[in-house]
């Protein structure tokens, strides 16, 4: 019976996707404690098999649908008894978003306020938020800035953008209507079952076939990498632990530019650099991210612990090994 009185039930939203998948197989296999309900909309971006780990669980149970189906995520949350929302549900891509920005208006946007609304509606304990570095903007390189909760919200993307509305509606029902929210902001994910439309794994997959590596504009960029796991713990410890109405950045405090990132990959797996391909630079190309996540560290008990060469060469090796890459 997947249902237990004795287990707190959580509405996971886009737990099919590279950081939802990673974060339920990691609390699963950790704890008997809790129940997940996925909700997914099975998109390019999400897999069911990244899920076989815990398919068999009595604590899991998938539900294939959209989020902006708000009667479809109401009777969900009435069936089985939902708790709280966890909501990783969003097209992430900036190349996309850049092509097309309806898509990331329709689910990040009009869907997070759908999951508001059941969740103000039923009255559930708990709502977080799973957003991005993006909705900071972008810094200067060569400068110790880095982003903090209270940093302007300057999104440079259509994908940034509508993350930065959700976020604000998130925002906004807390202090309009008391409903418990909390917001985490991460920068850089990396690890397995990551799509490899994303720079880690498309370098990987690439450079394992002899294939040309795209390196945007200069290859200067710098980005704040973090595991997934590490991610996944943070916000594990902010929808236990957070404050109501609070944001808490995560990040590694690990900079790379794609250059250096690119040629440390190159290095790992033993390719030439002569793969490297500069092409034009993509359209509004943020310069630098950078978090900082004092405030995490001191109120959720979190530091990152995965030490980014043993990460990287995980990552790189899952990739090799992946019987599926989407």
């Amino acid at each position: 019976m997947f249902y237990s009185e004795n287990r707190s039930t959580i509405l996971v939203t886009g737990g099919c996707g590279f950081i939802g998948s990673n974060f339920i197989v990691k609390l699963l296999c950790q704890t008997n404690d809790v129940n997940i309900v996925n909700l997914d909309a099975l998109t390019y971006a999400g897999n069911e098999i990244n899920l076989h780990e815990v398919w068999e669980s009595p604590n899991y149970h998938f539900v294939h649908g959209r989020i902006e189906d708000t009667d479809l995520v109401k009777s969900v949350c009435i069936d089985f008894n939902v708790d709280g929302i966890i909501n990783f549900a969003a097209e992430s891509h900036v190349d996309r978003s850049i092509e097309d920005s309806k898509p990331f208006i329709d689910t990040n946007v009009i869907g997070t306020i759908s999951l508001l609304n059941v969740a103000k509606e039923l009255k559930l304990k708990k709502f977080l938020q799973v957003s991005t570095d993006e909705v900071y903007g972008s810094l200067e390189l060569n400068s110790n800035e880095k982003f903090t909760e209270e940093s302007q919200i300057s999104p440079n993307s259509p994908y940034s953008s509508a993350k930065s509305a959700a976020d604000g509606f998130v925002r906004s029902y807390h202090h309009t209507y008391g409903l418990p929210t909390i917001i985490t902001r991460c920068s850089n994910n990396y690890g397995p079952k990551q799509l490899p439309e994303k720079l880690i794994p498309l370098i990987v997959t690439r450079a394992n076939n002899d294939e040309s590596l795209p390196v945007y504009g200069d290859g200067l960029n710098v980005r704040d990498w973090i595991h997934v796991d590490d991610h996944c713990r943070a916000i594990w410890l902010a929808y236990q632990n957070g404050k109501n109405g609070e944001t808490y950045n995560i990040g590694a405090d690990n900079e790379w530019s794609n250059i250096q990132l690119i040629k440390k990959i190159l290095s790992i797996m033993g390719k030439s650099e002569d793969l490297i391909t500069y092409v034009g630079d993509r359209l509004g190309h943020d310069r630098r991210y950078a978090i900082d996540s004092t405030k995490a560290q001191k109120e959720l008990g979190w530091r990152p612990t995965i030490n980014f060469e043993d990460g990287l060469k995980s990552t790189i090796d899952w990739y090799k090994k992946a019987v599926y890459v989407f």
